[in-house]
């Protein structure tokens, strides 16, 4: 079960390809913004996904909405994904799936993340969810249409 339209999102807190701690509340405050959770760097549906995002990315830059993707792979391999597909947008990196949990993005007992996405306004207040395993490209489809209704 995602998160609720209309619920704050939870709070986080991890290490970003950018070198430095991501926090949401500070980093982003006042900023809408999409948050996708995948699950794993270099599987073709997770590729494919992270490559929509950046293909479309002038769009979301377009609308001020800042794109970040989170898994359990290590900082390491996501600096060889993002460099590797030229990604435009920062991964962080949930090792112990903490942060997947609190966004009920983590598949149970196998405890992988689960492809679901999620759109927070100005005030990290969920917008809009999209949760597909499969289909990684609606996640953007989505999530633009979201974001042009919503004028978040």
């Amino acid at each position: 079960m995602a998160l609720k339209i209309g619920s704050k999102a939870p709070e986080i807190k991890l290490k970003s390809t950018s070198g430095k701690v991501f926090d949401l509340a500070a980093d982003l405050k006042g900023k809408p913004c999409i948050i996708y959770f995948y699950p794993k760097d270099f599987t073709p549906g997770c590729t494919e996904e992270a490559c929509t995002f950046r293909d479309a990315f002038s769009d979301f830059i377009g609308l001020d909405v800042t794109v970040i993707g989170v898994s359990k792979d290590s900082i390491t391999s996501h600096q060889k994904f993002k460099e590797e597909h030229k990604l435009p947008f920062e991964l962080l990196s949930d090792p112990k799936g903490e942060v997947c949990k609190s966004y009920d993005a983590l598949i149970p007992l196998i405890k992988v993340p689960k492809r679901i996405t999620y759109l927070l306004d100005a005030e990290h207040k969920v917008v809009a969810v999209y949760q597909d395993m499969f289909g990684a490209k609606k996640h953007i489809e989505i999530m633009l249409e979201k974001m042009k209704s919503a004028n978040t």
